[in-house]
């Protein structure tokens, strides 16, 4: 197994389980413990086509002062490492046997075998905890990942994402929203970007609208800014600009999985180029020069995840009424970064994906003249927009994908404008004609619920 290979060097210090991390006083451990995965081979981006990132296996250690041991006992393969909010448990996606899929296990940091989450009979991956004791994960679906919210208590896991490409998640934001990566445009794109989506499906955006060089990865930092990798290294999203800038790090290329140490510092996988293996690594933000904290000849070490607590953050209660379909309030089709002539939009359709690789008409509704109009929409669907003039010619039409969970009560400003973007404080002229949406579901009968 993997798991033999990697720790041959590491067998004299293993000696104990995961319960002796805890014992150790903190006067003589200055260095923040932590897990992380060590793996051969790692494809950062094979999720995106349906495929394995760790193609030859992986297994999580955990390096407690000067030692490193491994977190599990005869596993074939175990990645992805999340400690959950009080410091004592850890989420991960595990092969107990060479056959099995991938799976979600948690493990106690108390000692104790691990408690398989999922029950699969496809690769589940990505782990993360919610702050209502729900957990959310990747499940692969006819080749592709679509993220999935579960109560490990029991029931049916609940799908997130409804696109005809794969999804993963990667951090959990201050404010509850999953943050996610996937191809840009959404749904069709080979580009990777990054988006967010509340814990029940809804309100799915593009965390910016500037849609740069790949993007993906995204954490949050403690001061609220998200912390990606990008084609040029680390970058940056910050509240105050609607465009990601880069971060001031070393040359090099990240992994991702970034963990913030209560001493300010960072640890980050890291290598210098694509012909050398991950590291981890202690960077202080500001600093040309990091520190290595440890490596593995031969192998790269990735997704460090530091063991102690950290903040919960926001529960998002859902909205979601008990509909088949959804509604949807453009408040001015004009508010985008395309420009469109004054009172040049007319109309507007909605599209559905067949299931295939092609899409079929909905319907249609009119754009009244701020560029309002309101519908209703199937849930739990791939849907397109496309904006249409007097003469019925096509102004702009989205080449991805976005969905509303049924049930779902949606305004947006505009079409494409980014969710910096303020809407003006007056009543659209299609609330003052009807506040019944344009039945756009593909049903022949009008819409009745939710006005």
């Amino acid at each position: 197994m993997l798991l033999r290979r990697l720790t041959a060097l590491y067998l004299l210090l293993v000696a104990t389980g995961p319960a002796d991390l805890q014992s150790q006083p903190a006067a003589a451990n200055p260095d923040p413990s932590f897990i992380y995965t060590v793996a051969q081979v790692y494809e950062p981006l094979a999720w995106m086509r349906g495929e394995e990132r760790f193609s030859k296996g992986a297994a999580l250690f955990i390096k407690n002062g000067k030692s490193e041991r491994p977190l599990l006992r005869n596993f074939e393969s175990s990645a992805d490492p999340i400690v959950s909010f009080d410091g004592q448990r850890v989420l991960f996606a595990g092969k107990a046997h060479p056959a099995d899929p991938w799976q979600i296990w948690e493990i106690s940091l108390q000692g104790g075998p691990p408690r398989r989450i999922t029950t699969s009979t496809e690769d589940c991956i990505r782990p993360f905890y919610l702050p209502d004791d729900r957990i959310v994960y990747a499940r692969k679906i006819n080749g592709r990942f679509v993220i999935e919210a579960l109560d490990p208590g029991g029931g049916k896991p609940l799908a997130l994402t409804h696109i005809p490409a794969s999804t993963i998640p990667s951090d959990i934001l201050h404010d509850g929203r999953i943050v996610f990566s996937a191809g840009n445009p959404l749904g069709v794109g080979q580009t990777p970007e990054i988006y967010t989506v509340y814990s029940d499906g809804s309100g799915v955006e593009s965390y910016r609208c500037d849609h740069s060089s790949a993007r993906h990865s995204a954490r949050q930092h403690s001061s609220g800014d998200l912390i990606f990798v990008s084609a040029k290294g680390l970058g940056r999203f910050t509240s105050a600009r609607a465009q990601g800038i880069r971060l001031d790090a070393p040359a090099g290329q990240f992994a991702g999985d970034f963990a913030e140490t209560t001493k300010g510092e960072w640890l980050l996988s890291w290598r210098p180029d694509s012909n050398s293996t991950f590291r981890i690594m202690r960077w202080q933000q500001g600093s040309e020069r990091m520190e290595p904290v440890i490596e593995e000849p031969g192998a790269s070490l990735l997704q460090p995840a530091l063991i102690a607590s950290r903040p919960v953050p926001n529960r998002h209660p859902s909205g979601l009424h008990d509909w088949p379909n959804a509604n949807l309030l453009c408040l001015n089709a004009y508010t985008s970064k395309s420009r469109f002539a004054p009172g040049s939009i007319r109309s507007v359709r909605i599209y559905a994906h067949d299931g295939n690789s092609g899409t079929s008409l909905l319907g249609s509704a009119p754009v009244e003249s701020d560029g309002s109009f309101f519908v209703q929409v199937p849930g739990d669907q791939p849907l397109q927009i496309e904006l249409l003039d007097a003469a019925g010619k096509t102004l702009k039409r989205e080449s991805g994908f976005f969905w509303m969970r049924r049930g779902e009560q949606r305004g947006c400003v505009g079409c494409h404008a980014g969710p910096e973007t303020a809407p003006e404080n007056v009543v659209p002229a299609v609330l003052l004609k009807s506040t019944t949406p344009a039945d756009l579901t593909g049903n022949a009968r009008n819409a009745s619920e939710g006005h």
